[in-house]
C-alpha cells in the first residue's frame, strides 16, 4: 500500500469528511484511478496504516464498497480490488449509453454560454495533453466533458444513476486507454457534439453522443475480451 499513502495526501477536501467518509472515498478513487489495481489484495490492516486511522472505519468503507461491486470479497483472503470483465461493462454500456444520450438532449436546451465555453476549453486541454502524451490526463479531461454535461441536464435521479456507473466506465477507460487507438477521434466527436448543443439541437446531440459513445465502448471492449482470451 505504499502508493495508496502519497495518493491520498494529495487529495483535497478530505478532512471536511468523518473518517468513514474519508476512508470509503480515498479508497474509492484509488481503485477509480487505477492506483489500487484489479486482482489487488485489500487488507485492512495495511489500509489503517496507509491513512493512519483504526479499522473500524477502514472496515466500514471496504464493506461499503463491496456493495457497490468495487471490491469483492474472498472467504479466508478479505477483499481483492474486483476485476474489469467485458461482459459486466456490456451492461453498465447498455445503461448508460441510452442515459448519456437522454442527458446531452436535454442539456442542449439548457446550456447556457458559459458552460459552452468551459466545454470548449476542455476540448483544448484534451489536445494539449495528447500532443504531450499524457493520455491519463487526456481521460481525466474527457470524464470531465462528460461529467459537465451530464449535471446541465438538470435531473439529479438521471445524474444519479449514471454516477453510480461512472467509476466503473472511467476505471475501464483509464485500464485500457494504452491499448486503444490514440483518441483523435474523440477530439472531433467532442467538437461536433459541442457543436449542435451551441445550436441547441438536442436531437442531433443525442445522435451524436450515442454514436460517440457506441464506438468508444466497442474499443474498450476489444480489449478486455483480448486480455481474457490471452488469460483463457
Amino acid at each position: 500500500m505504499s502508493t495508496l499513502t502519497p495518493f491520498a495526501e494529495r487529495l483535497e477536501g478530505m478532512e471536511q469528511h468523518r473518517l468513514p467518509q474519508r476512508a470509503y472515498h480515498t479508497v474509492r478513487l484509488a481503485i477509480r484511478n487505477l492506483v489500487l489495481p484489479p486482482g489487488q489484495a485489500i487488507l485492512e490492516r495495511e489500509i489503517s496504516e496507509a491513512l493512519e486511522m483504526s479499522r473500524t472505519p477502514v472496515r466500514e468503507a471496504l464493506v461499503r464498497l463491496e456493495t457497490e461491486g468495487m471490491l469483492t470479497l474472498v472467504p479466508r483472503r478479505g477483499f481483492i480490488v474486483a476485476p474489469i470483465e467485458a461482459d459486466d461493462l456490456r451492461e453498465i454500456y447498455a445503461i448508460i449509453g441510452t442515459l448519456d444520450g437522454l442527458a446531452i438532449e436535454l442539456a442542449a436546451e439548457r446550456a447556457e454560454e458559459e458552460l459552452i465555453g468551459h466545454l470548449d476549453s476542455i476540448i483544448v486541454s484534451q489536445e494539449e495533453a495528447l500532443r504531450s502524451g499524457d493520455l491519463k490526463k487526456w481521460s481525466a479531461l474527457d470524464d470531465e466533458f462528460h461529467d459537465r454535461i451530464v449535471r446541465c441536464a438538470g435531473n439529479q435521479r438521471l445524474t444519479g444513476i449514471i454516477d453510480s456507473y461512472a467509476d466503473q466506465s472511467y476505471r475501464a477507460r483509464l485500464y485500457t486507454i494504452s491499448e486503444r487507438p490514440v483518441p483523435k477521434r474523440s477530439i472531433i466527436e467532442h467538437r461536433a457534439i459541442l457543436a449542435t448543443m451551441r445550436a441547441k439541437d438536442g436531437k442531433a446531440a443525442r445522435m451524436l453522443m450515442e454514436s460517440h459513445r457506441s464506438r468508444a465502448q466497442r474499443e474498450i471492449l476489444q480489449v478486455l475480451q483480448h486480455h481474457e482470451h490471452i488469460n483463457e
